[in-house]
């Protein structure tokens, strides 16, 4: 069992910045993809980002130029910086963790809300 902690959300005003970051419980050892995903009231959870054991990064469009996705494979930590945040940004944001082997493990979620 892996357990994902995220932290860093919080309230900011829009065009501001904010980091998350998701650690994993213990060492992973193999190959898996983590990701960002976020899910606003309402809305369906959706794909904000992703990187692959490889360090291959892709994002959706509404995200692209402002959200940078990076892994820390040492300390088992994905980070996701997010610049010129918008009001449309608000959502819980969870980190998922995908083993090769189909298994996945999904973080409690981290509020981040966008607003004046």
């Amino acid at each position: 069992q892996v357990q994902l902690v995220e932290s860093g959300g919080g309230l900011v005003q829009p065009g501001g910045s904010l980091r998350l970051s998701c650690a994993a419980s213990r060492n992973i050892f193999g190959l898996y993809r983590m990701g960002w995903y976020r899910q606003a009231p309402g809305k369906q959870r959706e794909l904000v980002a992703e990187v692959s054991s490889g360090g291959i990064t892709s994002y959706a469009d509404s995200v692209k130029g402002r959200f940078t996705i990076s892994r820390d494979n040492g300390k088992n930590t994905v980070y996701l910086q997010m610049n010129n945040l918008k009001p449309e940004d608000t959502a819980i944001y969870f980190c998922k963790l995908s083993m090769t082997s189909g298994i996945y493990y999904w973080g409690q979620g981290t509020q981040v809300a966008v607003s004046s």
